[in-house]
């Protein structure tokens, strides 16, 4: 029976990056996915790399470091997929009300300054600022981490679900799925809003449905735009993501009809020449949420099970520096960024 170092369940951003991690330090993985993997959350997120803002502040110097990770990042993987991943570094126009000052945390604009920066945008009452943020395109992310994976060798089954983490002695000794059952002392649970519920083993996390819609057909936008009701991600193929809701659906992922359009009505009240535009898709997304809205990263009560999850809106900002502590953390090496405000022992 064939065995591997480590076992990553879930093949989202998460899991793919970890896997890829780990086998940099020549482990032997196995990543297993309910479905294709990259087809949830991942999928499903506008890819707004925002390290402030409404960011919990104990995850503040996490995601700075994990920002800060991305460009090396996304050029390893272009490199090892050959795929160009859309990365953009244009920045971040964010409207917000005066007595808000949270989210001003950047160079203020005035109205003037707004309207030479995005033309489209319509005039607003509200104060604006400009962060140095990027953003990216989860979906080619997403694929071209798992090309990398596939061209490193790292096996990936998909299509089965994660029924059972298999603990003997305390220790993690493998998983068992729907079709069989696989061996390793280390498994690393990225399962997402699935993740909670794997036994033997059970922690609070519940999946968050946001719906989104991209259209296509309007004007140029350079800069992600966030006001308080909408935002809108710019692709560099023209396509601009429009999102989102937060439901509390339990696994449901239908999209409605009226709350797509409402989406597209506060868009193009924001950006009028969106009404040009024609809806491209849309659909829905559940992101894994956790009471504290903090993941869960670090190891079980039962040796080498850990978790990397409950990431809830940021888990494609995260994937870099979660890859990498969690692999440090996992192979036994000291993190170089400290997660013990994520450790799955508050919950125990």
């Amino acid at each position: 029976m064939k065995t591997w170092d480590a076992i990553v369940v879930g093949g989202g951003i998460i899991g793919l990056s970890l896997a890829r991690e780990l086998h940099k330090k020549q482990l032997r993985v196995l990543v297993l996915d309910r479905g294709q993997p990259g087809h949830e959350a991942s999928h499903a997120a506008a890819g707004m790399l925002a390290d402030s803002g409404e960011i919990p502040s104990a995850m503040r110097g996490f995601a700075t470091s994990s920002a800060n990770l991305y460009p090396e990042f996304v050029r390893e993987i272009q490199d090892e997929s050959d795929t160009n991943i859309d990365l953009r570094a244009q920045g971040t126009i964010i409207f917000f009300d005066p007595d808000d000052t949270a989210e001003c945390d950047g160079e203020i604009l005035s109205h003037h300054q707004v309207a030479e920066l995005e033309p489209a945008l319509a005039p607003s009452a509200r104060e604006a600022c400009l962060r140095n943020e990027r953003s990216i395109d989860p979906r080619a992310l997403t694929s071209a981490l798992w090309k990398a994976a596939k061209r490193r060798e790292i096996d990936i089954s998909s299509g089965a679900e994660v029924v059972e983490v298999l603990i003997a002695a305390g220790k993690a000794v493998g998983v068992r799925t729907t079709k069989t059952s696989y061996s390793a002392p280390t498994v690393i649970n990225c399962a997402g809003a699935w993740s909670g519920a794997i036994p033997p083993l059970h922690f609070p996390i519940r999946p968050v449905k946001g719906q989104m819609l991209c259209m296509i057909g309007g004007p140029v936008l350079q800069h992600v735009v966030r006001s308080p009701d909408v935002y809108l991600v710019p692709r560099s193929d023209g396509r601009v993501m429009i999102g989102s809701t937060l439901e509390d659906a339990g696994f449901d992922k239908r999209t409605d009809i009226d709350t797509i359009q409402r989406l597209q009505h506060r868009a193009i009240r924001l950006m009028p020449c969106l009404g040009e535009a024609r809806i491209h898709e849309s659909w829905a997304g559940l992101r894994p949420a956790t009471p504290d809205a903090l993941p869960l990263m670090g190891e079980t009560e039962a040796k080498g099970y850990f978790l990397a999850t409950g990431h809830f809106r940021d888990g494609i900002l995260l994937a870099p520096a979660t890859a990498r502590v969690m692999a440090q953390l996992t192979t036994g090496a000291v993190p170089e960024i400290e997660i013990e405000a994520f450790s799955p022992s508050r919950y125990s």
